[in-house]
């Protein structure tokens, strides 16, 4: 039986010998340090444990000993997931204490997995995977993902990005400039990952193929979620979705023999499907830098990149720009003829090609561990957001530049 008293965050858990069970050996950060800014920056964790039934006191006790745990006992140059599942082999009776106060196993789960991840990032050492040179350590969103993600930004210093759940609804998290929200559920039946772009401050246009194969359109205004609306079309992959100006869309699948077809809404009605050809092995990925241009990327059937574009007046051929893809690309664009194409390559690891405004650069390792295709987004000309599902189906996310 345990006395809830005994879980107040100034009793030192100590051993059978009476002598402290950890001791904080470190000078920078100390455990204090990361207790308060999990606080500060990141309240919504108490308030997820609060709202599972678990009050104030003992959620400070529990983050004080799973921060004490990683600064102190933990290997650091593993990534949250293994610590944490390391933290239940060593520390079993931990998960009594959240069945006493009721906390579903899902959100005990999710919680302390982020506290690990969050002392992982203020730890001077590496305290999990980096993808690259310039890049931060991968972090864990929790989640359970059924598909790979997509990500959208409406204003600087804001993320949107979206899955599908163990239900096959689509699930929304979102990044507000100062801390995470919780998932949310919007409901439907995907049949495929979303895409999703914004065309304007407060604006989210989200796609999805439906039961049917068809494409369906869900959008956020500013103020409310609207219906799901089916596009139709026969879809054999997930959509990708590009603006090039202010209430303008351009939605790309792959549809019947492998083809690239897209759908433009033209600010006033949907235009017909348009066919654009190709022989593609997976969903596309667009992105648009400007008002009229347009590029589309996808896997070949060689497991190469292709790439295709709008000039404004015509579309291009495909060329093909090689790599070994085992996943989609994806895309996004820091500032005008500058892009940075990303996907899943061979080891599951994250594989990155840039124009840099005259030329390809060549192919980079960027490390991780994904088990779906990529995202990425970016909000500012030196900001690069990338988000995939990890090796324990939860969302993960690394990001470069500020």
């Amino acid at each position: 039986m345990f006395y809830y008293q005994y879980y107040f965050p100034q009793f030192v858990p100590v051993n059978y010998y009476g002598q402290p069970l950890y001791t904080d050996m470190r000078q920078q950060p100390t455990v204090q340090e990361i207790l308060q800014t999990i606080r500060s920056q990141h309240n919504n964790l108490y308030t997820r444990l609060e709202n599972a039934g678990m009050n104030r006191q003992v959620a400070e006790y529990v983050f004080f000993f799973v921060v004490n745990y990683t600064v102190n006992q933990a290997n650091t140059n593993q990534n949250a997931n293994q610590i944490y599942n390391q933290f239940q082999q060593q520390v079993p009776w931990f998960n009594l204490l959240f069945r006493q106060f009721n906390v579903p196993q899902n959100v005990q789960d999710q919680v302390l997995r982020r506290v690990i991840q969050i002392t992982l990032n203020e730890l001077t050492g590496d305290g999990g995977q980096q993808p690259g040179q310039g890049w931060s350590r991968w972090e864990d969103l929790g989640g359970v993902l059924t598909s790979a993600p997509t990500v959208s930004s409406w204003q600087s210093n804001r993320l949107d990005v979206f899955g599908r759940g163990t239900d096959n609804a689509l699930y929304h998290i979102w990044w507000d400039g100062n801390r995470w929200s919780a998932w949310e559920s919007l409901g439907g039946v995907l049949t495929s990952a979303p895409g999703a772009v914004s065309w304007g401050p407060n604006r989210i246009d989200v796609f999805v193929r439906g039961t049917d194969n068809a494409l369906y359109h869900k959008w956020w205004d500013g103020s409310r979620w609207s219906d799901w609306e089916s596009l139709g079309g026969v879809l054999t992959s997930g959509p990708a979705v590009s603006s090039r100006r202010s209430n303008h869309l351009d939605v790309f699948v792959r549809g019947t023999g492998n083809r690239l077809y897209k759908k433009t809404w033209n600010g006033n009605r949907w235009e017909d499907w348009e066919d654009l050809g190709g022989n593609l092995n997976s969903e596309p990925a667009a992105v648009s830098w400007g008002p009229n241009r347009i590029d589309v990327f996808a896997r070949g059937q060689s497991n190469n990149l292709i790439h295709k574009w709008w000039n404004g007046n015509r579309w291009s051929d495909w060329e093909s720009l090689g790599g070994t893809l085992t996943s989609a690309p994806t895309v996004s664009s820091r500032r005008p003829n500058r892009l940075d194409v990303f996907a899943r390559g061979t080891g599951n690891r994250l594989y990155k090609r840039s124009w840099n405004g005259n030329r390809w650069e060549g192919w980079e390792n960027l490390g991780g561990t994904l088990t779906s295709a990529p995202a990425a987004v970016s909000w500012g000309p030196n900001r690069t957001d990338v988000f995939a599902r990890g090796s324990n189906q939860s969302l993960i996310h690394s990001y470069m530049g500020r």
